[in-house]
């Protein structure tokens, strides 16, 4: 079984700064893009950015300059740093990842349970 844990959200003003980490767990073979989502209250889950397994990287227009994703493949971790943080960016965060269990099988989706970020004064 393989899991997905996320930690670093909580509450912060806004201007500031939070950095969420999630890390894979399980008999994991390799894992392919890994990602972060978030869903704000009443609304829809949208893409915050994914990166590939050699760096590669791709941001929501909403984000991009704002948010840096990275990951660290030997702790199959993969981070979300949060600069500028405004009101709008308060949501719940998930993060996301394309994971293969054994060589040459299909690759198995796996979502975290989610973080929660708060921008507020």
């Amino acid at each position: 079984q393989v899991q997905l844990v996320e930690s670093g959200g909580g509450l912060v003003q806004p201007g500031g700064s939070l950095r969420l980490s999630c890390a894979a767990s399980g008999r994991i073979f390799s894992i392919n893009t890994m990602g972060w989502y978030r869903q704000a209250p009443g609304k829809e889950r949208e893409l915050v950015g994914i990166i590939s397994s050699t760096g590669s990287t791709t941001y929501a227009d909403s984000v991009r300059g704002q948010f840096t994703i990275s990951r660290d493949n030997a702790k199959n971790t993969v981070y979300l740093q949060m600069n500028s943080l405004k009101p709008e960016d308060t949501a719940v965060y998930y993060c996301n990842a394309d994971v293969r269990l054994q060589p040459m099988t299909r690759l198995l989706e796996v979502w975290g349970q989610g973080t929660l970020v708060t921008v507020s004064s």
